[in-house]
């Protein structure tokens, strides 16, 4: 199987900064895309931004110019760094990604268990 393990989430005041790190670890034979998640409190979890195998990254309109995704696929760790953050921005931050375990013929998807952020007006 393959774990992901999220860190970085805290409490930082409207114009702050805060770089949330996921490493995947595990039986991992191939990891294609990463990606962050978010959950505002009572509402669904939606994309932040992705990153796949190869660099190319995607963001959602509301962090774009703001949160930038970055990953070392040597260390198999994904990176979100977000700046200029907004009281909206607060939410439980997801890891996902897709990956193949070595015990596994085909590839599915992995998520971590969630790391708060919150953002004081």
């Amino acid at each position: 199987q393959v774990q992901l393990v999220e860190s970085g989430g805290g409490l930082v005041q409207a114009g702050g900064s805060l770089r949330l790190s996921c490493a995947a670890s595990g039986s991992i034979f191939s990891i294609n895309t990463m990606a962050w998640y978010r959950q505002p409190p009572g509402k669904q979890r939606e994309k932040v931004a992705t990153v796949t195998s190869g660099g190319s990254t995607g963001y959602a309109d509301s962090v774009k110019g703001r949160f930038t995704i970055s990953r070392d696929n040597g260390k198999n760790t994904v990176y979100l760094q977000m700046n200029s953050l907004k009281p909206e921005d607060t939410a439980v931050y997801y890891c996902y990604t897709h990956a193949r375990s070595i015990y596994e013929m085909g590839f599915r998807d992995y998520w971590g268990q969630g790391t708060q952020v919150t953002v004081s007006s």
